[in-house]
């Protein structure tokens, strides 16, 4: 699997709104791209600009890894 399939796939699998696939995804990370991760849904869910549907996945996903 290429660099930007894998990225794409765990992107999608952070996004998916479904908690167990956003846990299974996150789990797979080390710990700088789990941080990396975390920074970025949080500005999602913060800073103007995104989509009110990317808004709320990234506001599930977060929630799922706080669980």
């Amino acid at each position: 699997m290429s660099d930007e399939s894998y990225l794409e796939s765990t992107w999608n699998s952070l996004l998916s709104r479904d908690p167990s696939l956003i846990r299974l995804a996150y789990a797979a990370l080390d710990a700088a791209s789990k941080k990396v991760v975390v920074d970025h849904l949080q500005k999602m869910c913060s800073e103007e600009g995104w989509h009110p549907e990317q808004v709320i996945s990234a506001q599930v996903a977060l929630n799922a890894l706080i669980e």
